[in-house]
């Protein structure tokens, strides 16, 4: 699979990130890694909220020698799960946590994930969180750092720091929402990388809305789930998967570095690989546009 630049960061990464936030739950979580290890995608995402998930990788790069030559594995920073602490010292510990798990001495990228969780002037006070980012940076812990979340104006603000030199945005550039287009208007202007996550939208655009009506993990309103369903005709009349509409509707975008798709059992790299390279007519994506238009009340 071909690479690109990862914005300014100097890292090439594959437009397909495996992303392990589910890897716990799988059967075979070791040897779903594995296969991602010996297969064409090159960018692993996790977090130190996933625990189990940083273990089973660990078990996966203990296997294999250490990480793969030219793997860039990302993992997040996250606040105590029993004190809600999200201060500097704490994004120490995490990162700390997670080398330990991942059996690593250092890491490629990092992000400071949800940062929603707390309020921007904490996060950016003395001693807080992104200052432990950068200063964990500075001392050669990991190589790039950036933040990871949901609230689009959030991610704005940080961004605008110039502290960051990547973002994931989820559930917010999708064939449903494109909320999150300032923001990588605003990331492409500052050479800042984009990750885009959950470009199914939690499922909705690989089952469809009557089989699974949530979008971005809450009940989606009913004109979102007519849209959905107008796609999935659309896309039946073309023989195309609506997945591979959904997926390729972020491999396309040419702000959007690389796409985050859950792997969660040895076979999916396969799957997901075939969605990503399913022929598309542009005849299909003129039909889908009026329907991805720019929506912010994709919960109406």
């Amino acid at each position: 699979m071909r690479t690109s630049p990862l914005g300014g960061t100097g890292l090439s990464v594959t437009p397909l990130c495996a992303g392990t936030s589910m890897l716990a739950r799988a059967e075979q979580p070791v040897a779903t890694m594995l296969e991602v290890f010996d297969g064409d995608i090159t960018f692993v995402d996790t977090s130190n909220e996933y625990p189990d998930s940083e273990l089973r990788i660990g078990e996966a790069l203990r296997a294999r020698g250490g990480l793969p030559e030219g793997f860039v594995l990302a993992t997040k920073v996250d606040p105590d799960p029993v004190s809600g602490d999200f201060s500097g010292d704490r994004v120490r510990a995490s990162a700390e946590e997670s080398l330990t798990r991942l059996g690593l001495d250092r890491l490629p990228l990092l992000y400071f994930h949800d940062p929603e969780r707390i309020g921007f002037e904490e996060g950016m006070a003395p001693g807080g969180a992104v200052e432990a980012l950068v200063a964990l940076r500075e001392e050669g812990v990991v190589d790039h750092v950036g933040v990871a979340g949901g609230p689009v104006g959030l991610l704005r603000r940080y961004v605008a720091t110039g502290a960051f030199e990547a973002v994931i945005t989820h559930n917010r550039y999708t064939l449903v929402d494109r909320s999150a287009e300032p923001l990588l208007a605003e990331a492409a202007e500052r050479g800042i990388a984009v990750v885009n996550g959950a470009p199914y939208g939690g499922g909705m655009l690989v089952k469809g809305p009557d089989a699974h009506p949530d979008y971005g993990y809450r009940p989606a309103g009913e004109e979102t789930r007519n849209r959905v369903r107008a796609m999935r005709r659309i896309c039946e009349e073309h023989g195309v998967p609506l997945a591979a509409a959904a997926l390729q509707f972020s491999l396309r975008e040419p702000r959007i570095a690389s796409t985050i798709v859950g792997i969660t059992a040895p076979g999916r790299v396969a799957q997901t690989l075939e969605l990503a390279g399913w022929p598309i007519p542009d005849e299909m994506w003129d039909q889908l546009e009026p329907l991805a238009a720019p929506r912010e009340d994709w919960l109406n």
